[in-house]
């Protein structure tokens, strides 16, 4: 059984599309099958991997709202080894056509993946900083969330209308969707902010935080200007020491849940 992770926060520049980038990567290197969705209209995480050369090729917006079936969209990247529904700016429209529709709007991502599913050990879902149909939809298609968190003075500020979204579509469209993980990005040992934030979402979240963080690194930052991930770009950095860490988790937590 394939599963499908979606890595969301309505908070801007909380390292969403690092950690979806740099997870898959991770993931396909420890010799898993992924596939990651850009679902962001800014196509950062196609543009960061250097998945969205193929200019003529079909994206997600065409997977979404026409007839293109998922695997008809997908680049197959050699390195890293996996495979990406690209995203571009016509995602931005899908918002407002989505809004037409009277019913079912807000599966039909996950009405996109249902048939892929299974052909893949994970799914992940980079989403937009928002919190409109597109967020629904990745939030309705997913078995579970990841949320990271930086940890900076305002880290908590909207995680309470994030979670509230959340048990919304448990709620009404997806009572399955569980909270895979709260990510700690942007950590600094050095500093004493980073250490309160960390202790703060630790005892909001006990359990549900991830042993691995990840630290405030220029590596990671400059990987996605070279369309790198950080294994590729820097493989010996705490950047990449970090998401390698993170996958195992990511592997573990799948393999106990397996097992049940």
């Amino acid at each position: 059984m394939g599963k499908i992770i979606a890595i969301a926060n309505q908070k801007g520049g909380v390292g969403k599309t690092t950690t979806s980038i740099n997870l898959s990567a991770g993931l396909a290197y420890l010799g898993k099958k992924v596939l990651l969705v850009d679902f962001d209209p800014q196509g950062n995480s196609s543009q960061g991997i250097g998945a969205n050369k193929q200019k003529h090729k079909a994206t997600v917006y065409d997977v979404l709202m026409g007839e293109t079936l998922a695997k008809d969209a997908m680049v197959q990247l050699k390195v890293p080894p996996l495979s990406v529904i690209p995203a571009n700016i016509n995602l931005a429209g899908a918002d407002l056509e989505m809004a037409e529709f009277k019913v079912g709007r807000e599966k039909m991502l996950r009405n996109k993946l249902v048939d892929i599913k299974d052909d893949y050990d994970f799914i992940i879902i980079d989403c937009p900083p928002s919190l409109g149909l597109l967020n629904t939809n990745a939030l309705t298609a997913a078995d579970s969330v990841i949320i990271p968190v930086q940890c900076e003075y305002y880290a908590l500020e909207g995680l309470t209308q994030l979670l509230s979204t959340i048990r919304l579509v448990q709620r009404l469209f997806n009572p399955t969707l569980a909270i895979e993980g709260v990510l700690l990005t942007m950590f600094d040992a050095r500093t004493k902010l980073s250490v309160e934030v960390q202790q703060e979402v630790r005892k909001y979240f006990k359990e549900r935080v991830y042993k691995s963080f990840i630290p405030r690194n220029i590596k990671l930052s400059e990987a996605p200007s070279r369309e790198q991930t950080i294994f590729e770009y820097e493989v010996r950095s705490e950047g990449a020491k970090a998401y390698a860490s993170l996958a195992k988790e990511v592997i573990n937590i799948a393999a106990k849940e397996a097992k049940g």
